[in-house]
């Protein structure tokens, strides 16, 4: 399992990159995630500190450090 998780937080690493600070729902619809696959590369990208997370209501936007 940490294998695939660290393979999903590279493509969304490589998203962000490309695309630029983009909300958890558009994230997980440009990469066709679960939301368990989803959070859980976030959460590794974070513990990495190359992540930056803003909320704004019920609304987390996600972008590189």
């Amino acid at each position: 399992m940490m294998n695939r998780i660290g393979m999903d937080a590279g493509r969304v690493w490589q998203q962000l990159e490309a695309g630029g600070e983009m909300t958890t729902g558009a994230l997980k619809k440009a990469l066709d995630l679960s939301p368990f696959a989803l959070y859980a590369a976030i959460g590794w990208l974070a513990r990495e500190d190359k992540i930056y997370l803003v909320r704004s209501g019920n609304r987390i936007s996600v972008g590189l450090k």
